[in-house]
């Protein structure tokens, strides 16, 4: 299957766009490159291989997305997570409204706070497959005509503009210290748990909150306005960790019930009380020699989750036994940063390394060297990897390169099938390096110091990031074309 261009290098020009663009909220709709740069040869630019000469600039196509926008918070942002709502199950048309909680990493520890943020109007395209005989459309659903919700159509082939841009309203709540990382319960997004770097994890009620912003009017928000630090007390404070830490996760199957990891090794199970607080076990699990770096529970198994460490070992456990775990396996030979349960296909989870390597497991046949896949494409730390909710397949991961690359791990190279696919497309893709790793679906950059990724739980295909100069929204358009939202 051949990948759509992601990257072209082009000489400096005003009239050409540079990088991805930081709008603060507003749309990321480009004007038409250049003629004279529309001429030159366009090919594949790869990070860490391919460099840049003096007077040129890494330029995006825009037909690479399906939608592409950028906002800042006030502070930069180590980690958020993606609400749930209660506006469709699934969705696919444009535009989208959608929620968000992130904690901030301020110059000083009393200027953090957690922040609720919702965004709406978020605008893009819906593509088909343009087709060089017309009468093959119907292999393909019978359609290959764009649509856009609430879009107008600028006369260009394969594309449409928005006289509208996405709007940011968000609420800050104080936190004591920078947040390490941060959490919404799946079965109640208004309960966010956070990692604090003071060394406290901490439970808190946002329902007033996500309330105050669903009701608010978007028209109204205005983007340079600063929001007001809000005060409030958390529901639960947790000071039992030895250290601070990152790992930290709800189960998806026992709504309330909490873990949470420390850099001292220390692993804890939180338990819901019926009084709206929680028990939680001072006696930590044993197993780990070093810092917890990630925890994820089972998708499907209520008393099953599992951890990585810097000690480079990847463990399952029985929420019911602290004394070890069920299985340790040795899975990386340096730290292992992250992990990723997959929620499709539950005998899969995936580890991301900090010598740039992550790895594909499958539990049914789990130990060491038994990894299904190995992939060594990234050569610096992996910060967030996550499979995808809607596609057992896929998988996006984000590294210290500043890259954020999806991987869709059923395709396999097929020069045959490439170049059928290349005389159906209208446009001349970008010659792709031949050494790429056939599995790599698309790689993003323009983001500086990239932290984490999450898909939306509730719109296919629809992928957030965070880095240090703020955040992304991205839906690449080279993602299978997706159902009717239901």
């Amino acid at each position: 299957m051949a990948r759509n261009p992601k990257k072209k290098r082009v000489k400096k020009s005003s009239k050409g766009h540079q990088n991805v663009p930081i709008l603060d909220g507003e749309s990321s709709e480009q004007q038409p490159v250049a003629a004279e740069q529309q001429q030159q040869p366009t090919r594949v630019w790869v990070p860490g291989v391919d460099n840049l000469e003096d007077g040129e600039e890494l330029q995006f196509d825009p037909t690479a997305y399906d939608c592409l926008h950028a906002f800042r918070l006030q502070w930069p942002c180590l980690s958020f997570d993606i609400a749930r709502d209660a506006l469709g199950v699934l969705r696919n048309d444009f535009p989208h409204t959608m929620f968000c909680v992130a904690g901030t990493q301020a110059d000083l520890g009393p200027n953090n706070s957690i922040v609720v943020a919702k965004l709406s109007n978020v605008t893009g395209v819906r593509r088909g497959l343009k087709l060089a005989n017309p009468m093959d459309a119907d292999e393909h659903d019978g359609s290959d005509d764009d649509s856009s919700s609430d879009e107008e159509d600028d006369g260009k082939e394969g594309r449409t503009t928005s006289s509208k841009v996405p709007v940011l309203q968000a609420r800050m709540i104080a936190h004591q210290g920078g947040v390490n990382r941060i959490r919404a319960m799946p079965q109640q997004p208004h309960i966010v748990a956070t990692w604090a770097d003071t060394g406290y994890v901490q439970v808190w009620d946002m329902l007033s909150h996500v309330r105050a912003l669903s009701t608010e009017n978007p028209s109204e928000a205005t983007a340079a306005a600063t929001p007001s630090l809000l005060r409030q007390a958390p529901l639960h404070i947790f000071t039992g960790h030895k250290d601070e830490g990152f790992a930290l996760d709800w189960s998806p199957v026992n709504p309330g019930r909490l873990v949470t990891g420390d850099c001292k090794s220390g692993i804890h199970l939180w338990e819901p009380t019926t009084s709206g607080k929680w028990n939680v076990d001072r006696a930590p699990f044993k197993g780990h020699t070093a810092s917890v770096e990630d925890l994820q529970w089972s998708p499907t198994e209520g008393e099953v989750f599992a951890s990585c460490s810097v000690d480079g070992t990847l463990r399952i456990w029985d929420a019911r036994t602290r004394s070890q775990p069920a299985i340790s396996v040795k899975a990386h030979d340096a730290d292992v940063n992250v992990i990723s349960w997959n929620r499709v296909a539950s005998c899969m989870v995936a580890s991301g390394c900090d010598d740039g390597t992550f790895r594909i497991w499958d539990l049914r046949s789990f130990k060491e060297d038994s990894f299904v896949a190995h992939f060594n494409y990234h050569k610096a730390p992996i910060t967030s990897i996550e499979w995808s909710p809607h596609e057992a397949s896929t998988v996006a991961v984000t590294c210290a390169d500043n890259q954020l690359t999806i991987w869709d791990l059923s395709l396999e190279r097929d020069e045959e099938e490439e170049a059928e696919y290349q005389a159906r497309l209208k446009q001349q893709q970008a010659e792709a390096p031949t050494d790429l790793p056939p599995q790599l679906l698309f790689v993003h950059l323009g983001q500086k110091d990239i932290k984490e990724a999450h898909w939306h739980p509730q719109i296919q295909g629809l992928l957030v990031s965070t880095a240090a100069d703020g955040f992304n929204i991205i839906r690449p358009s080279n993602l299978e074309n997706l159902p009717a939202a239901v």
